[in-house]
């Protein structure tokens, strides 16, 4: 048995490898900055070639630094953005456009014709999701239309599909493997989650041959080897950043959740093994499928989180530095009834508001700038409340503890307001590379680096824990002025 695992995790912005001992160590890290590529507006691609390059990279740069044989990796584990869409040439192994990301925009009109040929219950139903350019279903399309617009080169087998861990998985096994896992999968808009396969009307109504799919795995298991040096090294373990935080939180009894603080904010809570449909805007995806189980979650997303703060620094000037709004927050008792609703880019979940616009509201001659910051900061845990109020109402679960992951999760005093405004403990772990260490977790149990989930449990390592302190009244009173603000943000956009 090796004495290291090795996690890959390929994000939006940058690849990442990092390597873990079995005391869940980081031993060694490295990372490499990936381009953002942006031909028009609304539109970002990546370059898929760079994609594995700087994947590759890093992966060696960790192992020059640690000085550890290769011999000595027990498996490797891969987390990756999700939704993010490649083409490419099975003889070839060269893309056949650029990867079109998660975020890019550019197919909203052909899921308005997915909506108008009356699909979006089936799709609700079938995959758990909202129709959405978002996800990788009509990106797919998009690339397929112009680079094989009869389809005689995908229904031969010649061009292949994957999200970013199945073309990572393709070049790491030298073209041996064409698989994906079932969260990124569920992540497509083409997979029935509750059959547990790719759905026929969906690929049919994008027009996309079922022989350029990737075969769907299970999270944990053995899908192949990467020749590193002398040492074919088995990759065990995959799953899309959120799942892979879910796990890495240990978050695997129904009703555990946690919350991801990045530029947005994404909170997925397990639900078992059973889908639950929301009535609350939230999506329905797969949390993790191993041993023969899947498990499912709800995801809400915030679009705004951190990337507030960072607007009061960069747009306003009103902090130096990120960190500073922290301490600057704390200079007040309180923001003095000021608002702050950072609906730049319209409201997520619950709202699904896309006419939605920020506003700063309850301003008075005595506001400062720390009322304004400590309002920003109190915006990011507000809705947060909305996205667990939303999942409890779906589920009937009541969550006990809320774990906080992502760069944002160093604010004390943002998870302190946290647990104040939830009336629920914030837990914070030592390893914050959570999306890491639950690929390193899934890669390890799969080849018996570590014995079960039991172990990891007694593994996780709590940094802090907040323990709300408010009292109930000022609570309601707080939420009931947010929600009063978010009302005067709503549909303001014109349309």
């Amino acid at each position: 048995m090796g004495k290291y695992i090795l996690t890959l995790d390929q994000g939006t912005t940058s690849s990442r490898a990092i390597l873990f001992d079995h005391g869940q160590n980081m031993l060694a890290a490295a990372q490499k900055e990936l381009n953002q590529i942006y031909p028009r507006e609304g539109w970002v691609e990546h370059d898929p070639v760079e994609i594995w390059s700087s994947q590759y990279a890093v992966m060696m740069e960790v192992l020059a630094q640690s000085g550890i044989d290769p011999q000595d990796i027990a498996a490797i584990g891969l987390a990756n953005q999700r939704e993010t869409t490649v083409v490419w040439e099975k003889a070839t192994g060269l893309p056949v456009y650029n990867a079109i990301c998660w975020q890019c925009r550019r197919t909203a009109r052909t899921v308005d014709q997915l909506r108008a040929q009356g699909l979006e219950e089936h799709i609700r139903k079938t995959t758990g999701l909202l129709p959405d350019a978002y996800f990788s279903a009509t990106k797919l399309k998009w690339i397929l239309d112009r680079a094989d617009p009869d389809r005689a080169r995908a229904k031969r087998g010649e061009l292949l599909f994957g999200t970013v861990d199945c073309w990572l998985v393709w070049k790491l096994t030298g073209g041996a493997a064409h698989v994906t896992d079932a969260t990124n999968a569920s992540r497509t808009m083409l997979y029935d989650i509750h059959k547990g396969r790719w759905d026929d009307t969906l690929l049919e109504a994008l027009d996309i041959p079922a022989s350029m799919l990737p075969r769907v795995v299970e999270c944990s298991g053995v899908v192949g080897h990467a020749q590193i040096g002398s040492a074919q090294v088995p990759i065990a373990g995959m799953a899309g950043d959120q799942q892979a935080a879910l796990f890495g939180q240990t978050c695997f009894a129904p009703g555990e959740a946690k919350n991801t603080y990045g530029t947005g904010c994404f909170l997925l809570m397990n639900t078992g093994t059973v889908p639950c449909e929301s009535k609350n805007g939230l999506l329905t995806t797969v949390a993790m499928a191993r041993n023969g189980q899947i498990q499912y979650a709800l995801e809400g997303s915030a679009f705004t989180g951190g990337a507030v703060i960072q607007w009061l620094r960069d747009e306003l000037g009103f902090l130096s530095s990120a960190p500073q709004a922290e301490t600057l927050a704390a200079t007040v008792p309180d923001t003095g009834g000021v608002y702050l609703v950072p609906a730049f880019t319209g409201l997520g979940a619950p709202y699904w508001d896309m006419y939605a616009r920020g506003c700063l509201v309850g301003l008075t001659r005595g506001t400062g700038r720390a009322h304004i910051v400590r309002a920003a900061q109190e915006s990011i845990a507000y809705q947060v409340w909305d996205l667990v109020n939303a999942m409890e109402k779906d589920t009937g679960l009541s969550l006990s503890c809320l774990n906080a992951d992502g760069g944002a999760s160093r604010d004390s005093f943002l998870l302190q307001f946290q647990a104040d405004i939830l009336g629920k403990p914030v837990r914070r772990p030592v390893v914050r590379e959570t999306t890491a260490l639950g690929a390193a977790y899934l890669a390890g149990l799969a080849v018996g680096f570590w014995r079960d989930t039991q172990q990891l449990r007694q593994l996780w390592q709590e940094d802090a824990s907040f323990s709300p302190a408010m009292e109930p009244h000022r609570r309601t009173s707080l939420l009931s002025g947010w929600h009063k603000a978010v009302g005067r943000g709503l549909d303001w956009a014109e349309h």
